[in-house]
């Protein structure tokens, strides 16, 4: 994840639940909205938020970007060992206030979905080969193996280099260029603020924490994904965005097509430090996707459709694609 240490505000536009110049009750109220067809518990979950006063004064004692909605729904379900609903919120803020506050200052939302993959696959398939791969806030570095897996696009199949690796099903919409092999990549790396290790019981359980009550599909695909990272090790370096990233871009292969990209991962910044990271990253030479909320990178008329879902652009101003923050789907821009 990226470092919050750089200013306890996002920028004007950021995640659902976690907009400035938005009480915590409202930024809970359009969460709850956002998510409600995707997640009926979490949508029940963050209206009981919104208008409960000892929650919201919890949260209101912490920093604005430990208040966000999927970090405190993680962090008690880490606590009580399962999804919370109203009520064993309600009792776990009252009886383990200090605990909860504990786990929430500590953690970040690491969320590591391997089907964001399946998004990025096309605009990684059109560079020239072999790809050198940068995450930004790579987290366990799932998303650092887009080669190893195998993809369905609703009938279109790509098969991966790991015969063990999940298949990542996506449905295309409009002229999507689906590749018919996945990229040769000969080299990759990843840059996070606390790295996961997806060999650690205890770091895997934190991923599932931030999976929504329901989504077996979601769980089986991660700990499917978790175990091809346990099997290759992808590196993934404790260090900042702007201050690490030059220096880890340096040790890619000068033959190979470098690719710094991120996930849901800039929302959780200043703008300012958004200005500077795509600064750095053209310094670089290097070739940009981001793939993130609307207006979190590029023109803010840009929409992203749906609510949840994300825009996938190129070098910060080339939107390419509106895509499912998930990566079920991805709906080519003509």
């Amino acid at each position: 994840m990226i470092d919050g240490s750089r200013g306890n505000e996002t920028g004007e536009r950021g995640m659902t639940g976690l907009e400035s110049g938005v009480s915590t009750a409202e930024n809970y109220r359009r969460f709850g909205v956002a998510v409600a067809e995707k997640s009926p518990q979490y949508g029940v979950l963050a209206e009981a938020v919104a208008s409960d006063a000892e929650i919201l004064g919890l949260l209101e004692s912490l920093p604005s970007e430990k208040r966000q909605p999927n970090l405190l729904f993680a962090a008690a379900r880490y606590l009580l060992g399962r999804p919370a609903d109203p009520e064993t919120l309600r009792d776990l803020v009252r009886e383990r206030a200090a605990e909860l506050a504990s786990v929430l200052l500590a953690r970040r939302t690491q969320t590591n979905e391997a089907g964001r993959c399946a998004t990025l696959l096309p605009a990684l398939a059109r560079l020239p080969e072999p790809l050198a791969l940068l995450e930004v806030g790579a987290s366990a570095g799932l998303n650092l193996l887009p080669d190893l897996y195998s993809y369905d696009f609703a009938g279109h199949h790509v098969t991966g280099t790991e015969p063990e690796a999940p298949t990542l099903r996506c449905r295309p919409i409009g002229p999507v260029p689906l590749p018919g092999r996945v990229p040769s990549v000969a080299w990759r790396a990843g840059l996070d603020t606390s790295p996961l290790d997806a060999t650690e019981d205890e770091h895997a359980n934190w991923l599932e924490c931030l999976l929504w009550p329901g989504e077996t599909e979601r769980r089986d695909r991660l700990r499917a994904a978790l175990r091809v990272a346990a099997r290759h090790r992808p590196v993934v370096h404790r260090g900042d965005l702007l201050d690490d990233l030059g220096r880890i871009a340096a040790s890619a292969p000068s033959e190979a097509t470098l690719v710094v990209y991120h996930s849901a991962v800039l929302a959780y910044v200043p703008e300012s430090v958004r200005r500077e990271f795509a600064t750095a990253v053209r310094e670089l030479g290097a070739v940009w996707l981001s793939n993130e909320a609307a207006g979190v990178i590029g023109p803010a008329e840009v929409s992203a459709g749906p609510e949840n879902s994300f825009v996938l652009a190129r070098d910060g101003h080339e939107t390419l694609a509106t895509t499912d923050s998930h990566g079920t789907w991805i709906r080519w821009r003509s």
